[in-house]
This record gives structure tokens, C-alpha cells and sequence, in this order.
């Protein structure tokens, strides 16, 4: 694989990602993509952390707009992201990667409770660690998580990878042909024009934390690999200028 250029990462999927060309569920096939890459990263010494979302499974919001509850939709949203995380923690095993699951909710069965020094000390010994629940509390989404995560274990980027979204465009380009794709972009700028990075919430996180994001498609020939080698994939927001 390319050289790697960040020694600590934390890459955040999609939950429709690993849907492949399903309409729900997981591709078998998918995870184990997306272990292998995580494999080829780490060989190159990268620490890798995980958060997952809960989109092909359950979407909170969804079923707000439908009359429930939206705190229980939410935490049924968060148990989604906790079979997700399991599934890809076995995809990981197989692959010979020694890796945890961290919950924000307590699974105890399944998934340790999320405690900060404990997810460093994981990353340091060589270990993948997921991070399942979002944040544990409802209205907040696992962007915002990935996010928090994110800085709260120092990591020097968040990888946002996508399904079937290869960057951030100044239209959505499904609707628009005139769209233009942005290869870098500002963290300001990104907020002040509306650009569907993230939500507002996880993008203000960034923003003030100087958290370089590169949006790209996990679907994408070793696209995981490409990003950590500072390949121009997809769009880079960062405190730089629009280009």
C-alpha cells in the first residue's frame, strides 16, 4: 500500500455503506473489504479507531418523522450501531486484527463501556477499536460522535467514508448535473455555504479543534488505504482554502 501519512486515525462508516447493493442489512462482502484494508493500514503502523453508523439497519429520524417517540428512536438507533460494530469487530478477528468494541450505552455482554484512556491504551498496544452508540444520548448523531471521538483520542483526521458519495459538491450531484465537486475546502467555508459535510453539530467540533476531514467513497478501489496515504481522494476539509 501507499505510504501511510498519520500515525492515529479514526475512520468513520456509514451504515449504508455496508448495505452493498442491498436495500438493508450487511454485505458480508463489504465488511470483509473494508477489514482487509483496515489489515493493509495497520501494517504500516497507523492506530485505528471506528464509528459506525446505524443507517441500514434502523434511522432514528425516520421514524420520528413517523410519530415515535424521537429519544426512543434514537436509542433504538444507537442498538443498531451495536450490531454493526459486532459484525465488523468479527470481520476484524478473521482477519487476525485484535480488536474492542466500546459502547456508549453499557452492553456488558458484548461490548466494554466507552472510557477514553482505556480506548488509548487499546490503540497504543496495537488494537482496532470500535466505537458503538453514538454518544449515548439520543439527538445527537454518530457524525457528532465520530467527531467527539475523534478528538477526544487525538487523532490527527476523520476519514468520513461515504456510500457511494465520492466528496463534498457544491449541489447534490444526483439532482443537479452542474454540481462541482470541491477537492479542498476550508473548514469556515464548508459551514458558511451550507455544504452537507456532516451535521452542524459534529462540523463546529471540528472546526474549533482544527480536525482535518476527508469525505470519500468507501466503495472506491482501496479507498481506505488511499485516504490514509494522503491520496487526493474524495474532498479534504481542513483550516486551508478552497482550491
Amino acid at each position: 500500500m501507499p505510504s501511510a501519512k498519520y500515525k492515529r486515525i479514526l475512520l468513520k462508516l456509514s451504515g449504508e455503506a455496508l448495505m452493498g447493493g442491498s436495500q438493508f442489512g450487511i454485505d458480508a462482502e463489504i465488511l470483509k473489504m473494508v477489514a482487509q484494508q483496515i489489515k493493509e493500514v495497520k501494517k504500516s503502523g497507523v492506530q485505528v479507531a471506528i464509528v459506525v453508523g446505524g443507517g441500514n439497519i434502523w434511522r432514528g429520524a425516520d421514524a420520528a418523522a413517523e410519530g415515535m417517540d424521537r429519544a426512543a428512536a434514537d436509542y433504538a438507533g444507537m442498538l443498531a450501531t451495536v450490531i454493526n460494530a459486532l459484525a465488523l469487530q468479527d470481520a476484524l478477528e478473521k482477519e487476525g486484527l485484535v480488536s474492542r468494541t466500546q459502547s456508549a450505552i453499557p452492553i456488558q455482554a458484548v461490548a466494554e463501556p466507552y472510557i477514553r484512556l482505556r480506548a488509548i491504551r487499546h490503540l497504543e498496544k496495537g488494537r482496532v477499536v470500535i466505537f458503538a452508540a453514538g454518544t449515548g444520548n439520543p439527538y445527537m448523531t454518530t457524525d457528532t460522535a465520530a467527531a467527539l471521538r475523534a478528538i477526544e483520542i487525538r487523532a490527527e483526521v476523520l476519514l468520513m467514508a461515504k456510500n457511494k458519495v465520492d466528496g463534498v459538491y457544491t449541489a447534490d450531484p444526483q439532482k443537479d448535473p452542474t454540481a462541482k465537486k470541491f477537492d479542498h475546502l476550508n473548514h469556515r467555508e464548508a459551514l458558511n455555504l451550507g455544504l452537507q459535510v456532516m451535521d452542524a453539530t459534529a462540523f463546529s467540533l471540528c472546526l474549533e479543534n482544527n480536525l482535518p476531514i476527508v469525505v470519500f467513497d468507501l466503495h472506491a478501489p482501496n479507498s481506505i488505504q488511499r485516504a490514509v496515504a494522503k491520496e487526493l481522494i474524495g474532498t479534504l476539509v481542513s483550516t486551508g482554502g478552497a482550491k
